[in-house]
């Protein structure tokens, strides 16, 4: 007799599928990260919902991403995607999206007003880069908003209220924009075929890694400056100087996702900086 239950194959299957299709990686590395800055600053507690909106959130950002580029990656035959591998449909993506994103409302308000309108905006910044903008010239700008807005969405939910010191959303910001950059290195074939322009794509792959790289080491030294504890700081710096050359190599070696994984590393070490280095989110 026919079912509508999933078997348990199939629905591991959909579950792999819904995970993979929230940039599982990146997904994580800005949760986690975000979630340390809380916990840095002295949300205690309330770490717990910058956690539980920042991933929200996140999810809503890969599945809208995935949802909308469903005909581009069958196009191409983009197997490492869940739509094309047959794990998801796209219909099912655009609910769960719609459904993390509502959830993400009242996540972000248990930080505040102050921190959910910030912290929604960055959310809405991202959306647009997969709906709009990462077809044109300014595909990097969504990613210095989005990561430069996420420092703010920790310190407007402390009892203060106080907005983050301008360098440590600088520092994010240039995070962002270095790990599109890399990240978009790794697919340029397929864009060019889908017609996606956005700035790495008109650098090209060498030059794309390198401005990465160039971003992501900037950030680490601009953390590296606002630490008090230079000289552990500094010794991290270098550690991240050296991922990022990876990043560089591995993508001269045609490993580019070697070189994005380097580069998510690079941005862990940044974070490692921030907290050892003993700087803070606000004055």
């Amino acid at each position: 007799m026919p079912s509508d239950t999933l078997s348990p194959p199939a629905f591991t299957q959909r579950v792999v599928g819904f995970a993979r299709a929230t940039h599982f990686g990146p997904t994580l590395v800005v949760t986690a990260v975000t979630t340390a800055l809380a916990i840095a600053a002295g949300r205690g507690v309330g770490s717990v919902w910058v956690f539980a909106a920042v991933l929200a959130g996140q999810c809503a950002v890969g599945w809208s991403n995935d949802a909308i580029d469903a005909d581009r990656d069958q196009k191409v035959r983009r197997r490492s995607k869940p739509v094309v591998a047959g794990l998801v449909t796209q219909r099912e993506l655009v609910i769960a999206a719609v459904t993390a994103f509502a959830c993400s409302i009242p996540l972000s308000f248990a930080s505040g007003w102050r921190a959910a309108l910030v912290h929604l905006l960055a959310i809405c910044s991202a959306i647009c880069y997969n709906l709009w903008l990462k077809s044109t010239w300014v595909s990097w700008l969504p990613y210095a908003l989005s990561f430069g807005l996420l420092p703010a969405f920790v310190t407007l939910g402390l009892p203060s209220r106080q907005w983050p010191q301008p360098l440590v959303m600088v520092a994010t910001a240039l995070l962002g924009v270095g790990a599109h950059m890399v990240n978009a290195a790794a697919d340029l074939d397929d864009d060019a075929a889908t017609g996606i322009k956005g700035l790495p794509q008109r650098l090209g792959a060498r030059r794309a890694l390198e401005l990465g790289s160039f971003l992501l080491l900037a950030a680490a030294v601009l953390v590296g400056l606002h630490s008090k504890r230079h000289g552990i700081a500094f010794g991290l710096v270098g550690m991240v100087a050296l991922i990022d050359l990876g990043v560089v190599v591995a993508g001269a070696t045609k490993r580019p996702r070697l070189a994005w994984n380097l580069a998510m590393t690079g941005a862990a070490g940044c974070l490692a900086v921030f907290v050892a280095g003993g700087g803070g989110l606000v004055q």
